[in-house]
């Protein structure tokens, strides 16, 4: 009831099972945006459609981050030319807009607006750097942007920060950076 908690991250460090899916489902019901990542995704391995349903249900933005793998579990063998046509039918197909990330880090709505962030670097593979990305975008939604436009924000975001900090990066680095990203845009 309070309308001041507008968004809600669920996934990281969740635990894949009942539970969360549960959670999931209570979080696509009750709250205006909502981003999915990690064992929220791997929770509907099994029962993808039911996730799609809930998610087609809403009006409000849906962002999912997963990566290759996560991917593959939630939507199986995807089919397409490239990595921009697959992330573009999933998005389709589950109503949400979709960040499939890796290298090449693809955004796509479920309109079939897509982009490619090519910001990111390898230093951006470790450990939970993917949970301050769902961060990234649960803030730009917060602020009332819509899936899209917040997916791509928190994606450049995310890669310059990395780039900022360099080789050596772990997770807990990327918030900290986010500041002088930011400070930075306000000069162009």
């Amino acid at each position: 009831s309070d309308t001041r908690k507008n968004a809600f991250l669920i996934g990281p460090g969740h635990g894949v099972g009942e539970e969360t899916r549960g959670m999931v489902l209570t979080a696509l019901k009750a709250t205006p945006a909502v981003v999915l990542d990690a064992d929220a995704l791997t929770s509907f391995a099994e029962t993808p459609d039911e996730l799609f349903e809930a998610i087609h249900a809403r009006a409000a933005p849906v962002v999912m981050t997963p990566h290759a793998g996560e991917f593959a579990r939630l939507f199986g063998d995807v089919p397409g030319a490239s990595k921009v046509d697959r992330t573009r039918t999933a998005a389709t197909r589950c109503g949400a807009t979709v960040i499939l990330k890796g290298p090449d880090t693809v955004i796509s709505a479920p309109d079939g607006h897509a982009a490619i962030d090519t910001n990111g670097t390898p230093w951006l593979a470790t450990a939970g750097s993917g949970d301050v990305l769902g961060g990234m975008v649960l803030a730009m939604l917060a602020q009332g942007l819509g899936g899209f436009d917040a997916g791509c924000i928190g994606v450049w975001m995310h890669g310059e920060a990395a780039k900022r900090f360099g080789p050596g990066l772990i997770a807990e680095d990327l918030p900290e950076l986010v500041p002088e990203v930011l400070e930075d845009l306000e000069g162009y």
